[in-house]
């Protein structure tokens, strides 16, 4: 994968150009008479961001036979053309249209429409997960959106089978879920530290196919994002939380023995991507040393995955004009 920041003064007009139409179409969307009309020039709107991209990333990132982790450089930006400033940009107009079509899938959710996304983001310690729920998700309502992050299953968890706390943590109809690591824990963790047969943890792949099979036949539209990020990068977000003692929570000494075995590490998520990347819940594999890309790459994934949804808003279920004459006659 190349380094699109290397394109340059023109590309950077270019991108500069295409936010100014998006950020233009977003307003104009928003005072459209006709919800109709609104919906229309928001995928408009969101198309016009798209544009912002030489590829689009839901093909350049998506994971595919013969690609490799450890080939894949970290502090590239595939496909966006511009520097930080631009993704910065990019980010802030694309949070605003996820908040639009956030509302239309929750309003269908509540009508009866199966739709729902999970997202799942993975990636070594520091790998930035943290900071892509937290801009990418900005401008959403808390109403319709789930977050959890998984850590060592807990004594309870341990009496059911490994995808019990899965389950419980799933979006409901409408809704988003956001998982923080996710059930891939469950076969990546006993590979490399052998705290179950390898019979077991392998048998986990067929497993994890058939339960997001599933779920994705049944509406669920499920998004894997892997964050590739250097062990040099790591380092300096290590040394600047143990510098900074607001952040001292967020280390463990374990985080430092996962580091130690790096190599492990990544020969287990390549045979994770090689036998759970399916046509219907593929994983995406995202540069993330520089954490402004990666942040517009899920932005784009999770928007244009609603954007393409297609969906209007739910008709009304009771006689609006009999409810309006109530009003009036009060």
């Amino acid at each position: 994968m190349g380094n699109s920041e290397q394109h340059g003064g023109q590309g950077g007009h270019a991108e500069d150009r295409a936010l100014r139409r998006a950020r233009k179409d977003a307003k104009v969307a928003d005072t459209a008479h006709s919800v109709e009309r609104r919906l229309e020039d928001a995928t408009l709107s969101s198309k016009a961001l798209s544009a912002v991209w030489d590829e689009p990333p839901a093909e350049l990132l998506r994971f595919r036979e013969g690609m490799d982790l450890t080939s894949i450089a970290p502090a590239s930006t595939p496909g966006f053309p511009g520097r930080k400033a631009e993704g910065k940009r990019f980010i802030d107009i694309s949070a605003g249209e996820i908040m639009r079509f956030q509302h239309l899938l929750y309003a269908n959710g509540s009508r009866g429409s199966r739709r729902r996304i999970l997202l799942i983001l993975q990636g070594m310690d520091a790998s930035g997960k943290g900071g892509i729920v937290q801009h990418v998700f900005s401008q959403v309502n808390p109403m319709g959106i789930h977050y959890h992050g998984f850590g060592a299953p807990t004594a309870e968890e341990r009496q059911h089978d490994f995808l019990f706390r899965i389950r419980r943590e799933l979006p409901k109809p409408g809704w988003m879920a956001v998982f923080d690591r996710s059930q891939y824990e469950d076969i990546v963790m006993p590979r490399i530290y052998g705290t179950y047969p390898e019979t077991l943890w392998r048998s986990r792949y067929r497993t994890i196919n058939d339960f997001e099979g599933r779920l994705t036949d049944d509406g669920c539209t499920i998004l894997k994002v892997f964050l590739v990020t250097s062990k040099d990068a790591q380092k300096r977000r290590f040394l600047k939380r143990l510098d900074d003692p607001s952040k001292h929570w967020k280390f463990d000494e374990s985080d430092l023995d996962a580091r130690a075995r790096w190599d492990d590490y990544m020969q287990a998520w390549q045979e994770v991507f090689e036998r759970t990347s399916t046509p219907s819940a593929p994983w995406y594999l995202i540069p993330a040393d520089k954490r402004w890309y990666s942040r517009a790459v899920v932005s784009e994934l999770l928007r244009t995955t609603m954007q393409d949804m297609d969906m209007r808003w739910p008709e009304a279920n009771m006689d609006m004009d009999a409810a309006r004459r109530r009003l009036e006659h009060e």
